[in-house]
């Protein structure tokens, strides 16, 4: 396997789905040092994988790719729609005083600090996750996180303004849970949508690496 090469988890005639690692941008970023990500490691594989959805450059996981601008269509409409099924788990500073809980609280863009999001009760976009208590670690809890809605950097910063940071998190955690870890403690895990041609539902699955 090249050294390039992503885990795959699902191929077929109309998607593709990977296992992304840790530090791999999903996107290219801006400049030429910034060219190396996960889209173009699998357009170099399959020529006609189209971007569906992101994941920020530390979170590791499942990442989705239309083959073709009909299922890349159909694939976006049903993340946009809610027809999909997230589950993350994470390594969080402190444990929670209850097994399980949501937060709803709103997300904007911290224009002046981007790309930093913060919570706004006044111009912030509507933003739900639950949470579940999953075992103990050396710093704190493990947690499976079902976010409903999909902003940007959402889990990372609703469980930081609970008091529970995730370790690792070089943008919303304390100096101290930010080198607890060596990555963004942050997996995609499993992952079910609606396939692009028939329909029916597929469940996807990436091991947890932490």
């Amino acid at each position: 396997m090249p050294d390039d090469a992503l885990p795959l988890v699902h191929v077929d005639d109309d998607l593709v789905v990977i296992d992304k690692p840790a530090g791999l941008l999903s996107v290219p970023g801006r400049g030429p040092d910034k060219a190396d990500c996960a889209a173009s490691r699998v357009q170099a594989r399959f020529a006609d994988a189209l971007v569906v959805h992101r994941l920020d450059m530390g979170t590791s996981g499942l990442l989705v790719f239309g083959r073709g601008p009909a299922a890349q269509r159909a694939l976006s409409m049903a993340f946009e729609q809610r027809l999909t099924s997230k589950r993350y788990q994470a390594l969080v500073a402190g444990w929670p005083a209850q097994a399980e809980g949501r937060i709803d609280l709103p997300l904007i863009c911290d224009w002046p600090n981007r790309p930093r999001q913060m919570v706004s009760h006044t111009v912030g976009k509507p933003s739900l996750t639950l949470w579940q208590r999953l075992e103990a670690h050396a710093l704190g809890a493990r947690l499976a996180l079902e976010p409903i809605t999909g902003r940007s950097h959402q889990l990372r910063v609703h469980l930081q303004a609970i008091g529970h940071p995730i370790l690792g998190d070089e943008l919303y955690a304390p100096p101290e849970v930010q080198a607890a870890a060596p990555r963004l403690m942050l997996h995609a895990e499993r992952l079910t949508l609606p396939h692009p041609r028939s329909g029916e539902p597929l469940v996807l699955h990436a091991p947890v690496p932490f």
